[in-house]
């Protein structure tokens, strides 16, 4: 499922799975996978796809009210701290 097109936010989803999804910034590509990023996983593709890169190191999920620091995907072990997701 495509996002927003580069030229105009810098930021794309290109591919969403069961496992997770990959980011386009600018050419650098990032798997942001579930394990990892657990309030992605019940999320609908709209709101994964509509995604803003307001600075270098921070992208927002809005539908989603999620804010990623762009190194915690790059390197999620540098950050342990994941938000646990309460039981429906």
């Amino acid at each position: 499922m495509l996002g927003a097109a580069i030229s105009d936010t810098g930021v794309e989803v290109f591919l969403a799975s069961n496992h997770g999804f990959w980011l386009n910034l600018r050419g650098d590509e990032l798997f942001v996978p579930y394990t990892d990023f657990p309030w992605f996983q019940s999320a609908t593709l709209a709101q994964i796809t509509t995604v803003e890169w307001p600075s270098a190191n921070h992208l927002y999920w809005p539908l989603l009210d999620v804010d990623l620091a762009v190194e915690s995907i790059r390197q999620p072990e540098l950050f342990p701290l994941v938000a646990k997701i309460a039981p429906v």
